[in-house]
């Protein structure tokens, strides 16, 4: 076959057909170069939004309860009485089960176990009795004597209501406990991001260093202005330490989330922690009022489990937490646990080391740029 002599119109063409794909080759690199950094924020914002006003409208547009555990005095047959006679919301709003006498009752109420005890009259002389649980908020109030209000009048019974764990005085609306947790989750999530932005270089056993400092002053500063407020039965020295480990939990994990993917792990985090979680916290109402998808992220994401376990240190003799701490540590041991394997494994930087000449010329180069590269 012959060769096409340099100069010939095929020659020209070929090289100006190079030169042309070359130029839009590089026109298109231009526009990608130009228009990632202004699309890639607007992407990723918009999604977080999309994200954040999804869940929410999900938990709470029309938040209906199920599965909410209520108690009554009496046998197995009066707790399935009850629960066919109550009125329909849908037919799984509570869960109802049997308690043998009322001070069986009033325990169950007090420790967090049931939401309600109903003391039928005949049980004990008189009208029928509900006990309840102030501290769990006013919209479960609500629900529980417009539900067991018919269920006594229909029995020829007025419904006498006794609040056996009231919320503090100086909380009116009942959200002191999701303030004392919220506050220190969105402060962790902060750390963890300011911690690799403003302390770039920064080691990874002073970061540590810093990450338990934050911790415990963090906990140290919310308990107290707490007690200032006197705002939550509960004491110091166990707020302190319940929200400091929150902190820590919430602080590890988003340091973990950065470390390992960047911009896109601060995302990560505050779907996960801000928006999830906050959702899912159980501050505004319990978990049993969420979405069956939302609902099981309540008991594992970390505001979740400090809601309740500071909720349970205030109110409910200890209820969610010895599980709440269980729970935290195990997010704080794994984020911390992650963090230093991220360290151990890219922490050394490949240098590049130049060749050796060899004679006139340079010896055979491997690596980056003619060096032999080693850690």
């Amino acid at each position: 076959m012959s060769e096409i002599p340099p100069g010939s119109p095929r020659t020209e063409e070929s090289h100006s057909a190079a030169v042309a794909l070359r130029r839009e080759d590089g026109l298109a690199r231009r526009v990608r170069a130009a228009a990632w950094p202004v699309l890639l924020p607007v992407g990723v914002a918009v999604a977080i939004g999309a994200v954040f006003i999804g869940v929410y409208l999900s938990a709470f547009h029309a938040p209906v309860a199920h599965g909410l555990p209520v108690a009554v005095v009496g046998g197995a047959a009066d707790a399935a009485a009850v629960q066919e006679r109550l009125p329909e919301r849908p037919s799984d709003t509570f869960r109802v089960r049997a308690v043998r006498d009322a001070p069986a009752a009033r325990s169950a109420v007090q420790h967090g176990e049931v939401f309600a005890a109903y003391i039928p009259g005949g049980a004990g002389g008189g009208g029928a009795t509900l006990l309840y649980a102030g501290a769990h908020g006013p919209s479960v109030t609500t629900l529980l004597t417009r539900s067991f209000g018919p269920l006594a009048e229909a029995d020829g019974q007025a419904l006498e209501t006794v609040d056996v764990v009231p919320p503090s005085p100086r909380d009116t609306r009942g959200l002191v406990v999701f303030y004392t947790t919220f506050g220190l989750v969105l402060a962790g999530y902060l750390f963890g991001i300011m911690t690799y932005q403003l302390g770039r270089g920064v080691g990874m056993a002073r970061r540590m260093a810093g990450l338990m400092a934050f911790s415990g002053v963090g906990g140290l500063t919310v308990a107290g202005m707490v007690t200032a407020f006197d705002a939550l039965p509960a004491p110091f020295a166990e707020v302190a330490g319940l929200v400091a480990l929150v902190a820590l939990a919430v602080g590890s994990s988003t340091m973990l989330l950065v470390r390992g993917l960047g911009v896109l792990g601060s995302s990560t985090a505050a779907v996960v922690f801000m928006t999830v979680g906050n959702a899912t916290s159980g501050g505004s109402l319990p978990a049993e009022f969420l979405p069956g998808w939302l609902e099981p992220f309540s008991a594992v994401l970390p505001v979740g489990v400090g809601v309740r376990a500071v909720n349970g240190l205030a109110y409910f003799h200890g209820d969610g937490v010895i599980s709440g701490v269980a729970i935290l540590t195990g997010w704080a041991v794994a984020a911390v646990g992650g963090l230093l394997l991220l360290e151990q494994s890219g922490g050394r930087v490949r240098r590049p080391v130049p060749a050796q000449r060899s004679g006139r010329g340079r010896g055979p180069s491997h690596g980056v740029a003619g060096g032999v590269l080693r850690r």
